[in-house]
């Protein structure tokens, strides 16, 4: 009796493929002609000229 049989590895291939068939099956209500929605761009933020709050957003002291 060896270790690893191939019944072992064939298997592993069966339950792979009942495994990736139950996946896509599971998901194929979500597929469509986009992967992603497009990205949108953040709005700009006031940075403060002067203050901790200025601080906490640059790392500098005051704004040069």
């Amino acid at each position: 009796m060896r270790l690893f049989a191939p019944d072992l590895y064939r298997n592993f291939a069966f339950g792979f493929a009942a495994g990736a068939v139950l996946v896509a099956g599971a998901s194929i209500d979500h597929w469509g002609d986009e992967l992603a929605s497009p990205a949108r761009a953040a709005e700009a933020v006031q940075v403060p000229d002067d203050g901790p709050a200025a601080f906490l957003a640059t790392g500098r002291h005051k704004a040069e």
